[in-house]
């Protein structure tokens, strides 16, 4: 029988250790969750430390990510390789146990956590991902997808704001196998939360629609273990917290249950008297063999794992058409056919060469990718009708009253969501739901809207996750709706965020192949920038370099002139057709210029010199334009930049258009301006 007190001492005086050698982190919250901590992953917790990638494994998220040393201890303790060497080089460069959980950093860790609130927004997408995946392709008699999710929490989580996104949405879609245990410790960095955190937090997820256990005692292993136990028992259409009640740097004589404990080391001294409190007479980093073997899941998890896959190779021999499928999908592979389907459905757009939004073009490109694409799970922020994120391929999700998941009258699932007015919700979701793996997500909204789920954008970015953010009305030409709906610097906002590719089409085809791009980059999130107004088509004879970023797409030729071209317009989205206008009017003049289409800088940004010196030649003057802030633009070297550097206007946008410059004959006259130098 397993000495559930020693575990979770073992946890303790590791975190203590390792924060004090470091100098720096949160002993407090692992020292208070560790009791926990041992309920959870000493008798429940599905999982292989030899295969953290195994696919039926349960999900764990660390929300109150400052807690890291909790995770590197279980990590440790259960077999996974985590050394102890790594524990004791806590916090120290290229080590695996940054102050923060790393996904891709540290085996076993599922999301990266550190903004509070965003991890259990993570663990409602991991969930969901779960139940989705369940209603397509477990069969009667085969459930080869059946996990739950589970998520520590802190108040932290709970008071920020998404925090109240993710637990209505969780109760909204019914989330029955998503368990979160609720660090209720009352205390954060500043003191007692008492002052300024007076929810009602048990009522306020009873009013989500959750099933709340407790208060439990945390330090109670078994009151926590039996709290999961019941939560799983009564699984189905309701998520569950387990309310409980704990302290904080729990087993610290002097700073347990204050805020001393929350974010600093507990020092030598204290230390001393803790390790005297809890009767650990062992050095720093030294634990008995008995703990280890108390800890040690190895041969329980691939025990699972093992029954899983005899589980797996029976369904794949009845259903071998699901089985590889989901196999696939799960590697995160796109299909054989998916680059005939690209070939075939930019050509067509090409053809077709269609004056539309580039929002609409985005629509006609999820026509054909849902189609073929079962994985694309789509949705938006409250503006479906405008984001034109759904498709005839893509019906609402919905939920029957017992939390099963509704189809349509032909069998299919529900793959567009409905997010609500929950812009960053819907962003650190979509992160869960990469995360786990089975769907590629994307959601819209309108890109000025990006600030709200700017921080799980870049969340994404960080962990290197496919995620598609789909950013319409990307302008002043939005019109009416004035300055508070208008873009102005976001499109140079996201490019600052590294790893993250950001495209602003210029007509169908071009927006074909960003879809296409962003599908295909398996380790990057995109943001597609798209119009609300109609767009010219750019006619091109080149289409395999605009997957390049950049792109040549009108010489002199063009438009008659058989001279070498004087300068360069480079131009993105709905200022496309402006500079080819703008390469007419100066044609009559006998000025030539090439029109260079640039629809992601920062694709283009990552092609190799030689390329980049043949879209845009050495001593060529070089004019850019685009709706928005000019500051980005200065690398490119360029002589001017048709832009905007104020707030806009609330009028018709061809109103607009004209008022702030952005016409054929204000771009000309900037060409005209820089050649005459």
């Amino acid at each position: 029988m397993a000495n559930q007190a020693l575990m979770a001492n073992a946890i303790r005086a590791l975190a203590m250790d390792a924060v004090q050698q470091a100098n720096s982190g949160h002993p407090g919250a692992p020292m208070g969750m560790a009791d926990m901590a041992a309920a959870l992953w000493g008798e429940h917790l599905k999982h292989n430390p030899a295969n953290p990638h195994w696919a039926d494994r349960d999900r764990f998220v660390l929300s109150n990510g400052h807690a890291s040393m909790l995770i590197y201890a279980l990590l440790h303790l259960t077999g996974y390789d985590l050394p102890i060497e790594e524990l004791k080089n806590f916090r120290q460069l290229h080590s695996r146990t940054a102050g923060h959980p790393e996904v891709g950093i540290t085996p076993g860790v599922e999301t990266t956590t550190g903004p509070l609130g965003q991890g259990i927004t993570n663990a409602v997408g991991f969930a969901l991902a779960e139940k989705l995946l369940a209603a397509e392709f477990n069969r009667d008699g085969h459930a080869i997808v059946d996990h739950h999710t589970y998520v520590f929490l802190g108040d932290g989580c709970l008071m920020e704001g998404i925090s109240h996104e993710a637990v209505a949405l969780a109760g909204a879609w019914k989330l029955g196998k998503l368990i979160a245990l609720y660090d209720d410790n009352g205390i954060s960095i500043d003191g007692k939360v008492a002052p300024w955190f007076i929810d009602d937090t048990p009522k306020r997820f009873e009013a989500c629609g959750w099933n709340v256990i407790g208060p439990v005692d945390g330090h109670d292993a078994a009151a926590v273990s039996a709290a999961i136990a019941q939560a799983k028992a009564g699984e189905g259409s309701k998520p569950t917290l387990v309310v409980c009640k704990t302290q904080i740097g729990k087993g610290s004589p002097n700073r347990g249950g204050t805020a001393k404990a929350h974010g600093e080391p507990l020092g030598a001294d204290e230390i001393g008297l803790t390790r005297s409190a809890l009767a650990w007479e062992h050095a720093p980093f030294e634990l008995p063999e008995a703990v280890y073997q108390d800890w040690d899941a190895k041969a329980k998890g691939a025990a699972a794992e093992t029954a899983w896959n005899e589980k797996f190779a029976a369904y794949a021999q009845a259903f071998p058409d699901l089985a590889a499928a989901f196999e696939r999908r799960m590697k995160g592979e796109l299909p054989a056919a998916f680059d005939q389907v690209v070939v075939d459905a930019v050509l067509a757009a090409h053809t077709k060469a269609e004056t539309v939004a580039s929002r609409k073009a985005s629509q006609l490109a999820l026509e054909t990718l849902t189609a073929q694409l079962p994985e694309l799970l789509g949705g938006s922020a409250d503006l479906t009708g405008s984001n034109l994120t759904k498709t005839a391929a893509t019906p609402d999700l919905r939920f029957a009253a017992d939390g099963t998941v509704v189809r349509t009258e032909d069998g299919r699932i529900g793959r567009h969501i409905n997010y609500g007015v929950r812009e960053f919700g819907m962003a650190a979701i979509m992160n869960g739901v990469a995360l786990h793996g089975g769907f590629i997500p994307y959601g819209g909204t309108f890109l000025t809207f990006s600030d709200y789920s700017r921080n799980a954008i870049r969340m994404a970015a960080l962990m290197k996750q496919r995620v598609i953010h789909v950013f319409t009305h990307d302008s002043i030409g939005l019109g009416e709706d004035g300055p508070t709906h208008q873009s102005i610097e976001h499109a140079a906002s996201l490019r600052l965020i590294p790893n993250l590719d950001v495209w602003r089409p210029g007509d169908t085809t071009e927006t074909t192949v960003a879809w296409a791009c962003a599908l295909r980059n398996r380790t990057q999130p995109t943001a597609l920038l798209l119009s609300r107004q109609n767009l010219n088509y750019a006619p091109k004879d080149e289409l395999a370099d605009i997957s390049r970023g950049a792109y040549v797409l009108a010489e002199p030729t063009r438009v008659g002139l058989k001279k070498k071209a004087k300068a360069v317009i480079i131009a993105t989205g709905s200022e496309v057709q402006l500079a080819m206008a703008a390469q007419e009017m100066l044609a009559a003049k006998k000025i030539p210029v090439r029109v260079v289409s640039m629809p992601s800088t920062t694709t283009f940004d990552r092609q190799d010199v030689k390329y980049k010196k043949s879209v845009l030649p050495k001593g060529l003057p070089r004019i850019a334009v685009e709706m928005g802030s000019t500051g980005g633009w200065w690398k490119y070297g360029v002589d001017a930049v048709v832009g905007i550097d104020s707030y806009g206007e609330s009028a018709p946008a061809g109103v607009l258009f004209k008022h702030f410059g952005f016409t054929p004959e204000n771009v000309a006259a900037t060409v005209q301006a820089v050649l005459k130098g």
